[in-house]
């Protein structure tokens, strides 16, 4: 989940940081755009109005309006072409604006130098103003046009019946003769003309941070990019439940082999795949252990059942009492040999599938290798049946274990050695604060290594004999690994010293918590 996560986490910072990059890139080339336009727009009807008036220039004085050679100004050959053309020039240098056109001597160009906040531009307008209004009649509509179109610019006289100015406006007005406050919204100017009429003035909106265009655009974008980015990741979330999705299928149908393909430990989905495919692993098993299983319990009963049935019918036909008596309890021993097979079956299916419910416990592990020593000792009173303990695994000698089915694995082992040994066994335990590990050894003829991995698996055998000398029914190693598997631990097969097999059991001393 967690990583599943961070690649959701990893891709939204990475749409962010795109995104808003291309955002910072779009609204820094419009804005250079809208800024040209914008101030192209402001400038042209004063600089245009002051090109065919330049006797304003002496006549009204301003800081921001002068005279420049054009051979002087670090213009290009594009916008000389342009000032020649009759258009305006806008420059953004710094926090300072300069716009330029060509004046009535081609060599010069009319300057207007002001502050980006245009405040500078502004106070001109009025100081251009007040004269033109001076000899214009307000309450004619044509004049108020003609204010419009010549200077770019809306007038509008203040009446009786009209929102009178606030009082500190009305001061600025009496003493300055106008007034001016540029807001980020709004430009508020009031004029006072020579009668005594004072006048508002109404210039174009400042300009904007963002145009509502581009911040509707930028909008559409970041949803449509975060949606195209939640699709892909649907979509591949998707196609991988898909896939395990026709799998289950493929399996229910019948097909086994089937298997989620390319799966990883990358997100939730790709564990999910892996856990399937386990799943699927060990149902593939258990349906073909379950197949084995089938074939070799029906022949392994049919060898007691075919006995029975002949012992049955030699029954009928037995002369006296004493060969009666021997036909039941060959009868009886074929019956113990079906209860023993049936018990050795029903524990390895029990081990096999799905595993048992162990009640794990501190067991002294010293004690259960000397208690199946003493009972195979009593078993087997012709061989040397002994235990050895390695030199310091006294103190390690307890061990979380189900005790039952520890003393069963020993317990099989050993018993199996007593088979096919010529005169002794030796079991050794060596223990330490990790492990417990358990050899049983014999010094019979031992087992080719080319077979050390098939004995463990059920029903195997390397003889042809099945008697009740030989014993067994090929179930008890396959439960003996079975039983270390569900442990934690592992069996398997060496040479041992002695000259025959060595089997060897290794499982850690502490069970691991669940989960």
């Amino acid at each position: 989940m967690n990583k599943l996560l961070t690649r959701i986490l990893t891709g939204l910072v990475a749409v962010f940081a795109v995104l808003s990059l291309f955002s910072f890139l779009v609204v820094k080339l419009s804005n250079q755009v809208r800024f040209e336009h914008y101030w192209t727009d402001m400038t042209s009807p004063v600089m245009r109005y002051l090109s065919q008036h330049e006797f304003l220039l002496h006549s009204n004085p301003s800081s921001s309006l002068s005279l420049v050679a054009k051979n002087q100004q670090a213009i290009s050959e594009i916008v000389v072409e342009r000032l020649e053309g009759g258009q305006v020039v806008v420059s953004e240098q710094g926090n300072r604006i300069k716009a330029w056109i060509q004046s009535s001597v081609p060599e010069l160009l009319l300057e207007l130098d002001f502050r980006s906040d245009g405040e500078e531009l502004y106070h001109l307008y009025l100081g251009i103003l007040s004269p033109v209004l001076e000899q214009l009649d307000l309450t004619n509509g044509n004049d108020r046009r003609f204010v419009a179109e010549q200077l770019g610019v809306k007038v509008d006289p203040l009446t009786e019946e009209g929102a009178a100015p606030q009082e500190h406006v009305l001061e600025a007005i009496v003493e300055q003769s106008r007034y001016l406050k540029v807001g980020n919204d709004a430009v508020n100017a009031f004029l006072r003309l020579s009668d005594g009429s004072v006048v508002g003035v109404e210039f174009p909106a400042p300009l904007s941070a963002m145009s509502f265009f581009v911040a509707c655009l930028l909008i559409a974008l970041w949803l449509v990019s975060l949606a195209a980015f939640v699709y892909l990741m649907m979509q591949g979330l998707d196609r991988q439940l898909r896939n395990v999705e026709t799998v289950a299928s493929r399996i229910a149908r019948g097909e086994l082999e089937a298997r989620v393909k390319r799966a990883s430990e990358e997100d939730a989905v790709s564990r999910l795949g892996l856990a399937f495919n386990s799943m699927a692993d060990h149902i593939q098993r258990l349906m073909y252990i379950q197949k084995e299983m089938i074939h070799a319990v029906s022949h392994e009963l049919r060898t007691p059942v075919a006995r029975i049935r002949f012992g049955v019918q030699m029954i009928e036909d037995c002369p006296d009492k004493d060969s009666l008596r021997k036909q039941l309890q060959g009868i009886d021993g074929d019956i113990q040999e079906l209860d023993e097979l049936i018990d050795e079956i029903l524990t390895y299916a029990r081990l096999e599938q799905g595993g048992p419910i162990l009640a794990f416990h501190e067991v002294d592990v010293m004690e259960i290798v000397e208690q199946v020593v003493s009972e195979q000792s009593s078993v087997k009173p012709e061989l040397k049946i002994f235990s050895e303990y390695n030199t310091g695994s006294e103190q390690w000698k307890s061990s979380e274990v189900e005790a039952r089915y520890i003393h069963r694995s020993i317990q099989n082992l050993v018993g199996n050695a007593t088979r096919y040994a010529k005169s002794k066994v030796r079991v050794v335990c060596s223990f330490d604060k990790d492990t417990c590990r358990v050899d049983v050894e014999d010094d019979g003829p031992g087992i080719p290594e080319e077979d050390w991995e098939s004995v463990f698996t059920p029903f195997a055998r390397l003889d042809d004999s099945r008697t009740r000398a030989s014993g067994g029914y090929g179930l008890g190693l396959s439960i003996v690994r079975r039983i270390l598997y569900w442990h934690g631990g592992q069996a398997f097969l060496g040479r041992s010293e002695m000259g025959g097999a060595k089997f060897s059991l290794v499982w850690p001393r502490k069970q691991q918590a669940p989960g």
